[in-house]
C-alpha cells in the first residue's frame, strides 16, 4: 500500500493582482529585498477537481469553514493526451494553516472520452489506503483547469513565492467531456506566499514590500463560479 508523502503545515498568504500582468509582477519578485531566485523553470500546472453531488468542499471554500478538504489530481505539462505521471492530492485545511497528502495516481487519458465511470475504474486500480478509495467513491470530478506558474524562494529556503497567471477553466461533465467550453482568465495574477509555522513572525516584513492585496481567491472557487454559474 503506498504511503502518502505529507508536508509539514504551513501558512499560504494569496494575493490577487488584477492592475499589473505576470512579468510585471515577477520583475517586482526579482526586485524584493529578500533576493527571491527561481530554484525551478515555471511549467504549466493541470489539476482534476472532485466534489461531492451536493458540492460539499465548493461550500466549504466558499464560508472559509476552518477544517477542509479540497481533493484534485495534478500533472504537467501538456493538459490533454496521455497522462503518465498524475499525482492524488488531498489539500487538508485547519483554520490558518494547511497541509497536502500525495499519492501517485494511475496513468489516464484525458480526452473526450473521459467520464466518471473512467475515472472511477482508475481510483479501482490505484494503490491508494482504503479510506482514501472509499472518499473518492463518493466524489465527481467536476472542473478542470490548468495555468502558468513561476517559483521563487529565498535563498535560506524559509519563504517561497508561486506566480500564477494565463488560467483557463473547464466544465467536466459526467460523460460526452469535449473540453470546448473554455473559460480564460487571462486579467488577473495569482501570487502565493508560502512558508511553516516557525517563520510567521517575520513573513508581514516580506509580504509588506509588495503593493497586492491580500484574498481568500481560491482557483477552485472561481473555476466553478465561471463554468457553472456564468
Amino acid at each position: 500500500m503506498t504511503e502518502p508523502q505529507t508536508r509539514n503545515y504551513r501558512y499560504e498568504r494569496k494575493f490577487l493582482v488584477e492592475e499589473l500582468d505576470a512579468g510585471q509582477v515577477r520583475l517586482m519578485v526579482r526586485r524584493h529585498p529578500s533576493m527571491f531566485y527561481e530554484p525551478y523553470p515555471p511549467r504549466v500546472v493541470n489539476n482534476l477537481y472532485l466534489d461531492t453531488e451536493e458540492m460539499d468542499n465548493y461550500y466549504a471554500n466558499l464560508s472559509g469553514a476552518d477544517e477542509r478538504t479540497k481533493v484534485r489530481v495534478r500533472w504537467y505539462g501538456e493538459l490533454f493526451g496521455e497522462i503518465a505521471a498524475p499525482v492524488l492530492e488531498l489539500k487538508i485545511k485547519s483554520g490558518l494553516v494547511g497541509t497536502k497528502q500525495s499519492y501517485p495516481f494511475p496513468a489516464f487519458r484525458l480526452d473526450e472520452n473521459f467520464s466518471q465511470d473512467y475515472f472511477q475504474s482508475l481510483v479501482r486500480a490505484a494503490d491508494l489506503p482504503d479510506a482514501v478509495c472509499h472518499h473518492l467513491r463518493t466524489l465527481n470530478v467536476v472542473l478542470c483547469n490548468n495555468y502558468r506558474r513561476w517559483y521563487y524562494a529565498t535563498r535560506d529556503g524559509r519563504y517561497r513565492l508561486t506566480v500564477d497567471a494565463e488560467m483557463a477553466y473547464y466544465r467536466v461533465r459526467k460523460f460526452g467531456n469535449c473540453f470546448i467550453n473554455r473559460v480564460r482568465d487571462d486579467d488577473r495574477v495569482i501570487v502565493e506566499m508560502k512558508y511553516e509555522k516557525p517563520f510567521e513572525p517575520q513573513s508581514d516584513r516580506v509580504a509588506g514590500f509588495f503593493p497586492f492585496r491580500i484574498t481568500r481567491n481560491s482557483k477552485y472557487v472561481t473555476g466553478i463560479e465561471s463554468v457553472y454559474l456564468s
